[in-house]
């Protein structure tokens, strides 16, 4: 279709229903343009200018709001802009958070639980808001809200647990009502709530956890597993710890280092990578003493442990195991051995302490002078008290000169009964 513009009338006519909407247009945009500009700005005069511009935009009004809070720090103005974000547009719950925040500064609790409501209603999932409402309602005194709080933050902040975990020890030190009505299902959580009553020497609130965290069956780090051994351990709760670990097996991915009637040291052949935990070796490295795995040399295994000395006077190898027992009960120990240039007065030996009294059961012959694996062998009966032994290799005499290398391998450790 053609419009006839044959006279100039018509042509200004078109002319002018094509000019008006694009001035306002321009107009509308260039308006937008600024207010958008001088809300970018962090001075008052360009805030107040973007809210006369754009008297509608809530974000325009709760950022003047935020200036008046934070750089004049006048609450009572900053009020009035944060109502108005709120009225212009009540989805937002960092509007009435901060509203709720300008209300506490004033004193004015009412309407501070009001907005605080208002914000958690919006968004009650939201970690940081979570985070923030449940301090507020800590510092009110009002426990049941600041823990309901607590439990967004712990279900949805993967930083934040540690801290809510002691605000929540702290209004309520109670393990029972935390796991059933705050801490969430989780097993990160979990461990996370056990390293903090380790801290805290809770021995029976730890255990508790730990038994949740069976139950839940999701997988759990090795090293919140060895802290908890390690805590256990010096508790000298050592059935307790003894449990842990065969749970373990299922939640660390530890089975293959779980002892047997066959054997009761774990990883004896040194198949296995070296943990550094738990009741897998440990060890030390130092300039004296370097520990390596050889796959050149084994005697029951495909590999074996490698000892390298230059030692100016050591009283230990810093290689060590413990292994929980029985009270007065027998046992049969036996591991093989190639020692290359050992040099030096006496030489390495096993021994086999009670962890905790120091109280040695065996003491292995000499591990030098053998080109070729020779077994070292043994047998002793623990004392009455006796629940954990440490076996470790000790160097006698202690505080002397040694220089050379020691291979170890199937190291063995039985009930004499079981045979």
């Amino acid at each position: 279709m053609r419009i006839a513009l044959g006279s100039p009338a018509r042509k200004i006519l078109l002319l002018s229903a094509v000019a008006v909407p694009m001035t306002a247009y321009c107009s509308f945009s260039a308006v937008v343009f600024l207010a958008a500009y001088f809300s970018a700005k962090p001075d008052l005069a360009s805030l107040q200018r973007a809210v006369r511009l754009q008297p509608g935009n809530a974000e325009y009004h709760y950022r003047l709001g935020r200036y008046r809070f934070l750089v004049q720090q006048s609450p009572d103005l900053a009020i009035d802009a944060y109502r108005t974000a709120t009225a212009l547009n009540p989805n937002q719950a960092r509007y009435w958070f901060d509203l709720s925040s300008a209300y506490q500064l004033l004193g004015n609790t009412q309407e501070q639980a009001i907005a605080l409501q208002r914000a958690i209603e919006v968004d009650p999932t939201t970690p940081e808001l979570a985070w923030e409402a449940a301090n507020l309602f800590l510092v009110q005194g009002d426990f049941d809200h600041a823990l309901r709080e607590f439990r967004v933050v712990l279900q949805n902040d993967p930083y934040l647990p540690p801290a809510a975990l002691r605000l929540c020890w702290r209004i309520k030190p109670d393990a029972d009502f935390l796991l059933e009505d705050v801490i969430p299902a989780n097993a990160e959580v979990y461990s996370a709530f056990l390293d903090f009553l380790i801290s805290r020497n809770e021995s029976g609130a730890a255990a508790k956890v730990w038994m949740r965290m069976v139950q839940l069956n999701q997988p759990v780090g090795m090293s919140h597993t060895f802290d908890y051994l390690r805590y256990l351990i010096g508790q000298h709760e050592v059935d307790q710890a003894r449990l842990v670990w065969q749970q373990a097996a299922a939640l660390s991915g530890l089975q293959a280092y779980q002892p047997s009637p066959q054997n009761l040291v774990v990883n004896g052949d040194f198949s296995l990578t070296v943990l550094n935990g738990g009741f897998d070796w440990l060890y030390q490295q130092s300039r004296e003493v370097s520990l390596a795995l050889d796959s050149t040399r084994s005697h029951s295994g495909h590999r074996s442990l490698l000892v390298t000395l230059d030692s100016r006077g050591l009283e230990d190898l810093g290689l060590r195991q413990l292994i929980p027992v029985q009270p007065n009960t027998s046992y049969d120990f036996s591991a093989n051995f190639q020692a290359e240039d050992i040099q030096g007065a006496g030489g390495p030996r096993f021994a086999i302490q009670d962890f905790y009294s120091g109280t040695t059961y065996f003491q292995s012959d000499e591990l030098k002078d053998a080109d070729f694996w020779k077994e070292v062998d043994g047998s002793f009966s623990t004392g009455t008290d006796t629940k954990l032994l440490m076996l470790h290799i000790q160097r006698v005499p202690p505080g002397s000169p040694m220089r050379g290398k020691l291979w170890i391998d199937g190291v063995r450790l039985t009930q004499a009964d079981s045979e």
